[in-house]
């Protein structure tokens, strides 16, 4: 049984995706990060850094936190999402690591600047709704030449990066202009196994869909 403490963000929609994706059972506390529940001191105990999403893996006796660690733990534990070949292992691994370097943190200041604070800053806004185009950019030139981020095979990459384009309205871009981020995008907001993840720990809306 696994323990999954979470909201649904980006990040934490990234770990319920990927334990439905591999089937194990799981139980969800809810960690409602706008009453900063995220600092209560037994969550710090599972999660130092104060942030979902992290998960308590009762059968072996493991806690991990930080959205990345977790995809790498939930696949290397089920033998699913990260291939065994070692070229397909490191492509799953390299396009993950851009997720967690670029797409994650920067897309999180384009929702500052572009959604909460559009007037704040006219430099920020400038700065960040350029990043997010460069990001879309590389993804769809990728997507270009492979059905998956790693490949030919939907892998952790994937299910890292997907959550954060689901917010590609507050991002403000029209995914048509990237019709191979449009492809992806689509496929996998079918997936059965995604469409219940994204709905933990509470459905606040439909799955964006261009």
């Amino acid at each position: 049984m696994i323990d999954l403490y979470t909201w649904p963000t980006p990040n934490g929609r990234k770990a319920s995706i990927m334990l439905e994706e591999t089937g194990l059972v799981y139980t969800v506390h809810p960690i409602n990060i706008g009453e900063n529940e995220q600092f209560a001191p037994e969550f710090l105990k599972i999660s130092p850094n104060n942030k979902i999403p992290a998960i308590v893996d009762q059968d072996e006796g493991v806690t991990m936190m930080e959205s990345g660690a977790i995809l790498i733990y939930l696949a290397e534990k089920t033998g699913r999402l990260l291939s065994s070949d070692r070229q397909t292992r490191l492509k799953a691994l390299e396009w993950l690591m851009f997720q967690k370097a670029g797409v994650g943190p920067m897309l999180g200041q384009a929702h500052h600047f572009l959604r909460f604070n559009p007037d704040v800053s006219e430099y920020a806004s400038e700065r960040y709704a350029n990043e997010a185009r460069r990001l879309y950019g590389v993804m769809d030139r990728r997507l270009g030449e492979a059905s998956y981020l790693a490949g030919e095979e939907y892998s952790i990459a994937d299910i890292a990066t997907w959550p954060w384009i689901s917010r590609y309205d507050w991002q403000q871009i029209d995914l048509n202009e990237f019709p191979n981020v449009r492809r992806w995008y689509v496929e996998i907001a079918e997936r059965p196994t995604v469409q219940a993840g994204y709905h933990v720990p509470r459905r606040v809306g439909d799955i964006p869909m261009p």
